[in-house]
């Protein structure tokens, strides 16, 4: 009889604020770029505000797992923590940010469960397309996205102001 593949092993569920500080600390393993937003206020905030905003994917122990460094399992929940995705919903726009797999654990679906919670989020509440944000020099995030139908629009440019 052959073992469960490992996306068995993979839970998905909305973060929670316990969550937030080792959400911070597997952005910074295995995200691209940094936001002004990347601290436990604006995390915080996201969660508070909006629930079932921050979708995160879970790695189950395992019989012969061991603890490694980096692991971002917390406090009463043995469960590691191996994938994000922002899926915003403003009540107009479905937008899509922090899509990130630890490296350890790429390439094995865990983008596409992310990406299948959000995308059912999305419908749920009315969305018609989902919009991605992905940076310009992260090539392995855009073969992510292209992977999952998305498509670059050439056309459009991000604009953006500090209010700070």
């Amino acid at each position: 009889m052959s073992e469960p593949g490992p996306l068995s092993r993979i839970s998905i569920r909305a973060a929670r604020v316990s969550d937030v500080v080792a959400v911070l600390d597997f952005w910074r393993l295995a995200a691209e770029g940094t936001s002004i937003t990347d601290d436990v206020a604006g995390v915080t905030r996201l969660v508070e505000r909006d629930p079932d905003a921050l979708i995160l994917a879970k790695l189950s122990a395992g019989a012969g797992d061991s603890a490694r460094a980096g692991d971002s399992a917390q406090a009463g929940d043995p469960a590691r923590l191996v994938g994000t995705v922002i899926a915003g919903w403003d009540g107009w726009r479905s937008s899509l940010y922090r899509l990130a797999v630890h490296p350890d654990h790429r390439r094995q679906g865990i983008s596409k469960l992310l990406l299948d919670a959000a995308h059912e989020r999305f419908r749920t509440v009315g969305g018609r397309r989902a919009d991605a944000m992905v940076l310009e020099a992260n090539g392995t995030g855009q073969a992510a996205w292209a992977a999952a139908g998305y498509h670059r629009e050439d056309h459009w440019r991000r604009w953006v102001k500090p209010l700070g």
